[in-house]
């Protein structure tokens, strides 16, 4: 624990770097493949929409205890023992079977009630049948894609305003984008069923996605403000700093959420059987993997990649090329990918080596006031009442 603590320290100061800006066209490669995998899914397999979404008749059989071969069991009652498409055969907990069919008449549903409670020695009252038909799931997927699309126009606005650069905003919407594309291919491949549950768990994911972003972009925009300011560091290097100053908070932020969803996972999927629990936490556990992935090696790249040819960054480059230069050039064993300075701090990679960093400023180049400069400690005091 102690080293993945010390290696968090050394990626937030800088004594270590990953470095990912750097490498952000193998990631770009890398996502670029899963999208396509994600499209081909989606093209040949096609998304398994729930019954809520296509319609249909919905039958469900309480048993006491439900037979190991239930699913064939079923299948034989309503004469699909060969169909793998048309009905869709599930245990819900340990003794309720539920079979989806196509939309049956009052006749053919009477049928295969009775089909049903013979199969599984169960009277014809323990046999429930429903019907939802097409335009209910219609509905709902319209004002899904409805709420889909003001959430995208607000997040857009939001980020303009707050960052003050559509650039960012872009980026972030590339990034939702590709976190959307990959969950929904991942359910295409694997046939998943599509449920409201599902819609809303999307929805879920890409907020939070777009938070662990501004969490990034926020660190982001410090660091280079202090880098326009000092001019010692480039635009992509001050990105790739915070992207490793943050890249520790967002594995933890991560794995503390993974853990309470993969156990609802986990029992839902044991001892619950499908259902709303199943539905939600599947497709958070999935977008959440994602979104940690494009909110680290996608997002900041993609926002340095849009403001490479910008004027005051293609300034700053040079401004921080003379600088680099210059500390090279300086003897007394400093180098230009320094690690240390006098006081044995960590200098991150671009910034100035030993003895270079002015009296009275951080690693990044930035002012600190006199009262911080020497700890805690020689805060200002409040006179006493008496001398006021």
């Amino acid at each position: 624990m102690s080293r993945f603590s010390d290696v968090g320290n050394d990626l937030y100061t800088g004594k270590r770097s990953v470095p990912v800006v750097a490498l952000r066209r193998r990631f770009y490669g890398v996502s670029l493949v899963l999208l396509v995998v994600a499209a081909l899914g989606l093209a040949v397999q096609g998304l398994n929409l729930g019954l809520e979404f296509r319609g249909g008749s919905e039958f469900r059989v309480a048993t006491t205890s439900a037979p190991a071969d239930y699913e064939q069991v079923a299948r034989d009652a309503v004469g699909a023992a060969e169909d793998e498409r048309g009905v869709n055969v599930t245990l819900v907990g340990n003794g309720t079977v539920r079979v989806q069919t196509e939309r049956l008449d009052d006749t053919a549903s009477q049928d295969v009630r009775q089909s049903l409670a013979k199969a599984f020695g169960v009277s014809e009252q323990d046999v429930s049948g429903t019907f939802i038909g097409p335009s209910w799931g219609a509905s709902v997927s319209q004002q899904a894609l409805r709420a889909l699309i003001i959430f995208l126009i607000g997040v857009v606005v939001m980020l303009s305003i707050y960052f003050r650069n559509w650039k960012m905003a872009a980026a972030a919407l590339v990034a939702l984008v590709h976190d959307l594309a990959i969950t929904v291919g991942i359910y295409a491949l694997t046939g998943f069923e599509i449920t409201p549950a599902t819609m809303i768990g999307f929805l879920t994911v890409l907020g939070y996605s777009l938070y662990d972003t501004v969490v990034v972009f926020d660190k982001v925009r410090e660091n280079t403000a202090q880098a326009f300011g000092s001019g010692r560091m480039t635009y992509a290097q001050a990105a790739n700093l915070a992207v490793n100053q943050t890249m520790v908070r967002s594995i933890n932020t991560t794995v503390i959420g993974l853990l309470p969803i993969a156990a609802v996972l986990v029992v839902g999927s044991i001892f619950l059987g499908p259902g709303v629990l199943l539905d939600l936490s599947l497709v958070l556990f999935v977008g959440i993997l994602v979104g940690a992935y494009s909110s680290i090696f996608i997002a900041t790249p993609i926002l340095v990649t849009l403001r490479r040819t910008d004027d005051a960054v293609v300034e700053l480059g040079k401004r921080a090329a003379r600088h680099q230069a210059k500390v090279a050039r300086v003897p007394a064993g400093t180098t230009p990918g320094a690690t240390a300075d006098a006081d044995g701090d960590p200098v991150p990679v671009g910034a100035p080596g030993a003895g270079q960093r002015e009296e009275g400023s951080t690693l990044t180049g930035r002012a600190v006031h006199q009262y911080a400069r020497s700890g805690p400690r020689n805060q200002p005091k409040r006179p006493p009442r008496a001398k006021r």
